[in-house]
């Protein structure tokens, strides 16, 4: 009936990408061992270990990646059967390829699925999406509830809200596919065919200092325990987390001020819509 595909850019190059938030020089041999461990600790921890098998993980290298972080995408290859890797010739190359790729399939609906090599998800993540499924030529969805990591110690973890996030998935008929990487996540806000899910909490934004953009935003107070029985972040990441953990009672002002601020944004987007302005 349909398949599903998880579709992730890696070290694409791009000709205004250069540098990080901090002004740090990206895509040099530190920035990718750096990349490669967020990955492992955070994104292909939380894949490899989800319930529904019934996907297909896209990952998208750049051409000029270097033998040896080729060795590491190999074992991850061999190890992980959902994992397929393509290399591709920079970020003007990315999206015909995974058009092409996609309606090569032989399923009648498609369903794409947009993951950051950097973020997490949920171990249910996967069945979720599915979950959604309808025989729609073309619906986006929009799991609007999730939560956020600020990997700068001490840690701290709260809820996030956040539409036309980087975790959209489309549902299409596979017949020429525009696939979610077709927008940036923030023009979804301008698709008729969209849906908004409140209830369900399937990702988790991890804020690094080598984000381009991102601040911690998150509130309220997340049970430690509830939140790593369904995200499976490495072994040595959660006893890190475990061992430096700042509970939300240490920073109430900032949870109070960024919920506000996150109900604002919501009403007020949700209002923008309704009325018309994003066209």
């Amino acid at each position: 009936m349909f398949k599903h595909f998880v579709i992730t850019r890696f070290n694409l190059k791009k000709k205004d990408w250069v540098t990080n938030k901090n002004n740090v020089e990206v895509l040099t041999d530190e920035w990718h061992y750096n990349r490669f461990r967020l990955f492992n600790d955070f994104c292909l921890s939380t894949i490899s270990n989800q319930t529904n098998k019934n996907f297909e993980w896209l990952v998208y290298f750049d051409s000029s990646t270097k033998a040896e972080f080729r060795a590491i995408i190999s074992d991850i290859e061999a190890k992980l059967p959902n994992f397929k890797p393509f290399f591709v010739d920079g970020m003007d190359a990315y999206l015909p390829a995974i058009q092409s790729y996609i309606k090569a399939s032989d399923a009648d609906y498609v369903i794409t699925s947009r993951l950051d090599n950097d973020d997490s998800v949920s171990k249910d993540y996967i069945d979720i999406i599915q979950q959604q499924f309808i025989e729609k030529p073309f619906l986006a969805i929009d799991f609007i509830n999730g939560y956020t990591l600020n990997t700068s110690k001490p840690y701290r973890l709260g809820k996030k809200l956040h539409q036309f996030n980087p975790f959209i998935s489309l549902i299409e008929k596979n017949d020429n596919p525009m696939t979610v990487w077709s927008k940036t996540h923030g023009n979804w806000k301008k698709e008729k065919n969209l849906i908004q899910i409140k209830d369900h909490r399937i990702w988790c934004s991890i804020i690094h200092t080598e984000n381009k953009v991102n601040e911690f935003t998150g509130y309220d107070a997340v049970n430690l325990e509830h939140f790593f029985k369904r995200f499976t972040f490495s072994s040595t990441t959660e006893e890190s987390i475990r061992h430096d953990f700042q509970d939300q009672s240490h920073w109430t002002l900032l949870s109070t001020k960024n919920k506000m601020l996150s109900n604002y944004k919501y009403y007020r987007r949700k209002l923008k819509k309704q009325l018309g302005f994003y066209k």
